[in-house]
């Protein structure tokens, strides 16, 4: 049985899966973008994300254990220099697979595994977020709806008296009652 076996295999012994993982891994740095299977992709990603992520912090030691793994000096200067410059914000997720159908040859699943802060048609499109934490938000937004609320209801109040002394004059007279049933839907809305 095969009860959490988690790694698979791609029909390879270890030393051509690790071999052919660093390749592909050095190719997807260099030209940012690569195309091969479905399994292989996801095999990939695997592979190439804890490496992405040694890369935001440049030290000597993560440097070796990066060389390590893929064998390569230009790779791990490309990757330290360029990648880990465009991804030092983000929190983890660098890779992105798009499936492209099947091949034609023996009708494989085809993918197209890229980096994803290097894709500029797919993000040109995006607003820069803020970059936010979780902890305290709503108190925050709490803050922000009331200080936003507040200083509506002082200008609708505000706007009706600065209005002609034709306006005025009806809420002298017995037009109470209307301005009344006015006042909740602006409170509603």
């Amino acid at each position: 049985m095969r009860h959490g076996k988690k790694i698979n295999h791609l029909s390879r012994k270890t030393a051509h899966r690790k071999s052919m993982l660093a390749n592909m891994a050095c190719s997807l740095i260099e030209h940012k973008r690569i195309n091969t299977t479905v399994a292989k992709a996801k095999a990939l990603k695997q592979f190439v994300e804890p490496l992405v992520t040694k890369s935001k912090e440049d030290t000597t030691h993560n440097r070796r254990i990066v060389y390590s793994r893929l064998r390569q000096k230009e790779a791990v200067v490309e990757l330290f220099r360029e990648v880990a410059v465009k991804v030092a914000d983000r929190p983890g997720g660098y890779t992105r697979i798009i499936k492209l159908g099947n091949r034609l040859g023996d009708n494989a699943d085809m993918a197209m595994i890229e980096l994803v802060d290097f894709n500029e048609v797919y993000n040109a499109n995006k607003p820069a977020k803020k970059k936010s934490t979780r902890r305290a938000g709503k108190a925050n937004k709490a803050d922000e709806t009331t200080a936003k609320a507040a200083p509506a209801e002082k200008t609708e109040e505000v706007t009706p008296e600065a209005t002609t002394p034709e306006a005025t004059a009806p809420e002298t007279t017995n037009d109470a009652p209307e301005n009344n049933e006015q006042e909740p839907k602006n409170e509603k809305e």
